[in-house]
This record gives structure tokens, sequence and C-alpha cells, in this order.
């Protein structure tokens, strides 16, 4: 087993660029848009690195998973302007569409709930188009995570993102976040096809 220092230890090339959307100001540490930033987090504690410089305009992490190096990002742009901070780490990394990992909140997924494609269009999801209209392409992987559907068709959908999870939630919710920690090192080793049908709902 790889000891602490050698998992953080960034040798070599960076290989990956993973990141997950949210915004930036505390009031919004805990609600369901910020699923992806929940999700770094949780990736952070389990593979002990610290997104905690400002690069990018992002909080950024280099660290290796899984024997990988990877660029981790928590952009600071707001969820509208994503794709800015996620094209200025790919163009200097020269890191292509398909090895950028995404990780996002998802309305039509039950919290607790994953979803792993290898691309897809942006589904509506403002952060996800952003970063496709600044990468110029739909083709990279993304984990979406589920934040449940709103109470009621005319409940407004951004009320809904911006809400906290409820403590009940929160259970389904940290176990998402570890199978979706669990789904990153398959990915990250070329194994999608392992990740989504071990964690895809």
């Amino acid at each position: 087993m790889s000891s602490f220092k050698e998992t953080n230890a960034a040798v070599g090339a960076p290989e990956f660029i993973l990141a997950g959307l949210g915004n930036p100001d505390k009031k919004y540490e805990h609600t369901r848009h910020n699923s992806g930033f929940l999700c770094v987090d949780k990736l952070a504690e389990k593979e002990g690195f610290t997104p905690n410089r400002l690069k990018f305009k992002s909080m950024f992490a280099d660290a290796r998973i899984g024997g990988h190096r990877c660029i981790i990002l928590k952009p600071q742009t707001y969820m509208n302007l994503s794709g800015e901070a996620i094209q200025e780490a790919a163009a200097f990394y020269k890191i292509p569409p398909e090895r950028i990992l995404i990780f996002f909140d998802d309305i039509s997924l039950d919290v607790g709930k994953l979803r792993i494609r290898r691309k897809g269009s942006h589904g509506g999801h403002n952060g996800i188009k952003s970063i496709v209209s600044c990468l110029g392409s739909s083709d990279f992987p993304r984990i979406k995570i589920g934040v449940g559907k709103k109470p009621h068709p005319d409940y407004d959908l951004a009320d809904w993102v911006l809400s906290n999870f409820t403590k009940q939630e929160d259970i389904a919710l940290n176990e998402a976040l570890d199978n979706a920690c669990a789904a990153v090192r398959l990915i990250l080793d070329g194994k999608v096809d392992e990740a989504m049908n071990r964690y895809n709902s």
C-alpha cells in the first residue's frame, strides 16, 4: 500500500483534470448546486490533498490519485462561468477534453444516485454549458450527482438547487460521494465501463 507521501507526490506531467462545480460563497457550501465541490472535498479527504491554492480562477491542488498525476479544481468563477477556469487549466497543461472529469449536480436523479457518462450534452446545466462553450467540445467524462427533483412543478428551479440538503438526505449523499470517489479511480485507470456498471443508478 502506498504511503501518504507517495500517494500525494505529483511527479511527471499531469494526466487529468478533475473539477467539481459549485459556487464559492460560504452561504452556498451545503446547497444542492454545490455537489461538485462536495465531491472534490470528499476526494481530498480520502486521497490526502487540499485544494487550497488559488490558480486558474480555482481553488487548486496537484496530487497523485491511484498513480495518476491530477490537477484538481474547484472553480471560483460562479457556476455559469465554470468553463473559463477549466479551459485555462486545460490549455496550460495541454490536457484534452477526454481527460477532463467533471463532478456536478443533477436534478433528474434522486439524492444518493450517480450517473457516469463518457460524454454528453449539457442537459440545461449552466456550468456544463459554460465548459462545452469554452472547450468547444462536449466529449469529456462526467459524474452526475443526484440532488433530487423539485418538490412540485411550480417550485422555482434556482430556489431548489440553492437549497440545503436535509439531514436525512446527507446520509444518502455521503454514500453517493463515497461511490463517486471509488469511480474516479476506475475512470483514471481507463475502466469507465466498469465504473458505470458498478455505480450508475
